[in-house]
């Protein structure tokens, strides 16, 4: 449970935006967004392996510097 406690005399319009820095770090808003309506259980698989392939070429461009293997891996996410 996300807890603000106010410093001081902190001013209402801080706390809150506090509490919702904190309510995105902690992807409580994510959650809340994705609850809201039904996800059927293939548009979820789809979402969740966008999810990875955007994680693997994130991962992939920070290693491209160092690895020109890494190039070939690549060009076969890419073409899926």
């Amino acid at each position: 449970m996300i807890k603000v406690k106010a410093r001081g005399e902190e001013a209402l319009d801080h706390l809150l935006r506090r509490f919702k820095k904190l309510c995105e770090k902690e992807g409580l808003t994510k959650d809340v967004k994705r609850a809201a309506h039904y996800e059927k259980p293939s548009e979820e698989r789809r979402r969740r392996i966008r999810q990875v392939r955007k994680r693997e070429l994130k991962r992939i461009q920070l290693q491209e510097k160092y690895d020109l293997e890494v190039k070939k891996r690549k060009r076969r996410l890419l073409k899926s």
